[in-house]
């Protein structure tokens, strides 16, 4: 956003993974490079060179470096970079704590889970080749099948605020919180206070599963205290399945849009250089991480690009635009009424 003073302090989640975005993979750039000319001088074969851009994906989607998943697997970072490569002949024990690290099924690793059965071919015929729109409806009816409790009656009063670090989450989150006259949350907050220390260190000392348990529990808690807010969300949080499914249930999420560059202005005017120290690919990093998450970014309610634009115009469009969708949606008799 070009203001015309001084940058705005978006998006003030320093723990989000997105902060993360690779000063680490300097050194694997050379391990990668030299695990791909190997695989040139061989032919790839196709199930794992598939195998090998799932768990690339999967890491992607997470916002982890190579280096941090060697480290929490136990693998060596060449040996990843192999897998990664196509070239990699991986047992089934290493797919096993790649899956659990990443946590994801080892069907996501491996293959198609919707092949596992006549069921679940017919369902996924049923799918195909719908646009999103038909996509998330289907979702949203399958959600209210299964769901053990009945749909939550406050889920448009609670606005949750989704994209990666330097979309402007805090920014337009505590002004559109003050004139909702709600509560603004900050995520991360949460998470620090229920963890006792601050995200980061959650990281370094039990690992991103246990990170991401713990910003399950703030949602549940923010949830269940809060019938309207405005919360701003970490950016990595989109990669947990059953997370992101609650964000999505119980509030009425908004994708904040910006272009990689964008993103990286910002958060360098902010004061973190961490994204651009020591490492000239990071914008490459960054965008392999948008890319990654943008189709899970894509289920939001509704999305708004930030980019190109002051921070009074962006604030006053996203507010209009947020109401005229709420309103929208809104049940019949309460228009009426």
């Amino acid at each position: 956003m070009n203001q015309k003073n001084s940058p705005a302090p978006l998006d003030e989640a320093a723990a989000d993974a997105d902060a993360d975005t690779s000063r680490a993979e300097r050194s694997e750039r050379g391990i990668e490079r030299g695990a791909e000319r190997g695989a040139d001088r061989e032919e790839r074969d196709p199930f794992l060179t598939a195998m090998g851009e799932r768990v690339r994906l999967l890491r992607a989607r997470r916002g982890m470096t190579r280096k941090t998943l060697a480290a929490e697997t136990g693998l060596s970072e060449r040996h990843l970079a192999n897998l990664e490569s196509g070239v990699g002949n991986a047992s089934v024990l290493v797919l096993r704590q790649i899956a659990a690290t990443l946590n994801c099924t080892l069907a996501e690793v491996i293959g198609d889970e919707t092949t596992a059965s006549a069921e679940w071919l017919l369902i996924r015929e049923l799918l195909r080749g719908r646009d999103q729109a038909a996509l998330q409806r289907a979702r949203v009816a399958l959600a209210e099948m299964f769901a053990l409790a009945p749909r939550d009656p406050h889920r448009k009063d609670r606005i949750a605020l989704i994209g990666l670090r330097g979309a402007g989450k805090s920014t337009f989150g505590r002004m559109l919180a003050q004139e909702r006259k709600v509560p603004f949350v900050e995520l991360t907050r949460v998470i620090e206070q229920l963890a006792g220390c601050p995200p980061s260190e959650i990281h370094s000392l039990y690992g991103a599963s246990a990170y991401r348990r713990y910003e399950h529990r703030a949602l549940e808690a923010v949830i269940a205290e809060h019938e309207r807010a405005v919360i701003a969300s970490p950016g990595g949080l989109v990669s947990e399945s059953g997370t992101f499914n609650a964000l999505l249930s119980h509030c009425f999420t908004v994708w904040l849009q910006a272009t990689p560059e964008e993103h990286m202005r910002r958060v360098v005017a902010q004061g973190d250089l961490r994204p651009m120290s020591g490492n000239r690919e990071a914008m490459d990093d960054l965008k392999r991480i948008l890319t990654g998450r943008a189709e899970l970014y894509g289920r939001a309610d509704m999305s708004f690009d930030t980019s190109e634009k002051t921070l009074a115009d962006a604030y006053l469009q996203l507010r209009d635009r947020l109401a005229a969708r709420l309103a929208a949606e809104a049940p019949e008799e309460t228009r009426v009424g």
